[in-house]
């Protein structure tokens, strides 16, 4: 992910906590209030107690979409094994006052978009022509690529 976001971290002195293997650092529907980057160790992220991805990359930001976004966690970040991550409080403020971070924040969630993306044009290929039920996922597909602000 992001060094650079971990190296700002370490020259600004941003808090560290570590977390236990099993431990979990954000929670699915809840609201830390917190920025989180890791420090070192591994995570999942899991939605609905389905594990979606691990990261092990030092630099790796989780609540970003509950900070951008003002609402609870999408999904829970858990320690895989001993972690240490820095914990950004007042994550508005910090980020007003270090634009820095912002740009590799933009980078990173465009990175997830592009690649998200990519799945989805490959889903939509393979079932754009079905005519049975499954032919549906082509219009929800369709309809995800354009959700904005307000219209969720």
């Amino acid at each position: 992910m992001s060094r650079r976001i971990l190296e700002l971290c370490r020259e600004l002195a941003v808090p560290v906590r570590t977390y236990a293997e099993g431990e979990t650092i954000l929670a699915q529907g809840k609201t830390a209030g917190v920025l989180v980057v890791l420090a070192e160790g591994a995570v999942e992220i899991s939605k609905q107690n389905v594990r979606i991805t691990t990261i092990d990359d030092p630099g790796a930001v989780f609540g970003e979409i509950s900070i951008l976004l003002q609402r609870p966690h999408t999904a829970t970040v858990r320690a895989l094994e001993r972690s240490e991550c820095h914990l950004i409080g007042n994550p508005d403020a910090f980020l007003a006052a270090h634009p820095e971070i912002n740009l590799e924040i933009a980078r990173l969630l465009a990175t997830r978009l592009s690649g998200l993306t990519h799945y989805l044009v490959d889903l939509k290929r393979q079932f754009e022509s079905r005519d049975d039920h499954l032919g549906m996922v082509d219009e929800v597909l369709e309809n995800l690529t354009f959700v904005q602000r307000g219209m969720e």
